[in-house]
């Protein structure tokens, strides 16, 4: 009961990513807004729960975790129905940043309760599960929304949460251990880093706002400008409080570890090419290839299903030669699939789309397992939690990343106005995307070569 009322809330915050993806286009016309504009409800929930992921762990151990957890359920609910009520722009944004805060409580503290709850033979069985959830959550939400869009219009695909975030309230009220919530090794409220916290989210606001504003004003305005100076600045003074600090949202030590270090960065470049799918990919098919709300959906579905299917297969090559070969395997087929994506054409149609966003689907799979297996070995088990929780932030760091600098492109690409462009001009602009796209996938693939050229040295 317990794992299923955890899954339930992972899969929630997977769907509060992308299922709305696919309204995309329908939003841009209902509610008589531009591309650049209405790209901000994906980005301010990918913002708030990337700004909140590493805080809201260690805030957890102050207020109870479970407590926080019932909360995060809660605020999610409230928050779906604000969106679902919305009648303009703005109001749909604040909805879901208010899922965001939501979403972040879910994705950080879930994993977090297989150890408490879980006997030591069961964890990895109780991991496997929620991991799967997460790929299950991604494959839903294009199927799911584009059912509920075709049927209800776009705001039943925030009602449609409902079921699924009740069911999991139930369960983890009724099943998760009060236990939980006894306390063990409290951070004291005052020590808690609250100025991280905040220049953190100011920080990748600003680069949020400067990536999204750059496709209508282009990279070089004033504006843009601006806002990537202050994303500097917030970054350089995010670090000097974490260097001073008693205790920091983030442990710098921690980047030390060459293979952390560079596992993030790679996520970080994989994770933003996946998003550009999933934000792009809607537009294309719609748009150019002319398919209807409910084929969009069916062959957005492909893709992360694939890579929910291969999870497992993925895990397993990784243990017979290894995770570190198997990642550099994994992003190889992965940069393949980008470079396709730079080639589509509308002659190509479906088939070609569908050809490369396997290729990219497949190789994520064996990227993501592998690495998580390659980090998570290397961590001393004190800081398991805390390597856990840098992991999340670069994933969803790559999340924002392809959300709004890819979108920025594609609408530099198409002259700012999806809504008016032609089907020639979405697939020029889907293809300008992914030429960046696919030159941040070599980059990846690159320096997963460096990681397997350093396991030989070290052999």
């Amino acid at each position: 009961m317990v794992l299923t009322g955890l899954s339930l809330a992972i899969l929630l915050s997977q769907l509060g990513t992308n299922i709305i993806n696919v309204a995309l286009p329908t939003l841009v016309k209902d509610l008589g807004v531009e591309f650049g504009s209405v790209q901000w409800v994906v980005v301010s929930y990918l913002l708030v729960v990337t700004a909140l992921i590493v805080g809201v762990g260690r805030f957890g151990d102050q207020l109870g975790k479970k407590r926080l957890y019932l909360w995060g359920l809660a605020i999610f609910m409230a928050a779906s129905v604000l969106c679902a009520l919305s009648n303009n722009l703005p109001l749909l944004i604040a909805g879901r940043a208010g899922q965001g805060l939501g979403g972040a409580i879910l994705m950080a503290l879930s994993f977090a309760f297989v150890g408490e709850v879980f006997p030591r033979e069961r964890a990895g069985f109780a991991m496997g599960v929620l991991s799967t959830m997460v790929s299950f959550g991604i494959a839903l939400g294009p199927s799911l929304g584009s059912l509920a869009l075709a049927a209800f219009g776009w705001q039943a695909v925030f009602w449609v949460n409902l079921p699924f975030g009740l069911m999991a309230f139930l369960l983890v009220s009724r099943y998760l251990p009060n236990a939980i919530d006894a306390p063990k090794h409290p951070v004291p409220a005052a020590r808690f880093d609250w100025l991280g916290t905040i220049l953190l989210a100011l920080t990748l606001g600003a680069y949020s706002l400067a990536m999204t504003f750059s496709g209508k004003l282009g990279f070089g305005s004033p504006l843009v400008l601006q806002l990537g100076l202050g994303a500097l600045v917030g970054l350089v003074l995010f670090l000097a409080v974490q260097v001073r600090a008693s205790a920091p949202l983030l442990k710098l030590a921690m980047f030390r570890n060459a293979l952390l270090s560079l596992s993030m960065v790679m996520s970080v470049l994989v994770y933003a090419v996946m998003m550009a799918t999933l934000v792009l990919g809607p537009f294309f098919l719609s748009k150019a290839l002319g398919l209807d709300t409910r084929m969009v959906g069916l062959v957005m579905t492909v893709g992360p299903l694939a890579a929910a299917i291969m999870g497992v297969p993925a895990g397993t090559v990784a243990d017979r030669i290894g995770a570190k070969l198997a990642m550099v395997i994994g992003l190889a087929l992965f940069t393949v699939g980008a470079f396709a994506m730079s080639w589509l054409s509308l002659d190509g149609g479906v088939a070609t789309y569908i050809v490369a966003i396997l290729f990219i689907s497949v190789g994520l799979a064996f990227f993501q397992t592998p690495n998580n297996t390659a980090v998570m070995a290397d961590a001393r088990p004190e800081q398991r939690g805390l390597v856990s929780g840098l992991l999340a932030l670069a994933r969803n760091l790559g999340l924002i990343t392809g959300a709004s600098l890819m979108g920025a492109l594609f609408a530099h690409a198409v002259g700012g106005d999806a809504a008016t462009a032609t089907p020639d001009m979405v697939a020029e602009g889907l293809r300008f995307a992914f030429r960046i796209a696919s030159a941040m996938a070599a980059a990846a693939f690159l320096i997963s070569l460096t990681t397997l050229t350093r396991r030989q040295r070290h052999a």
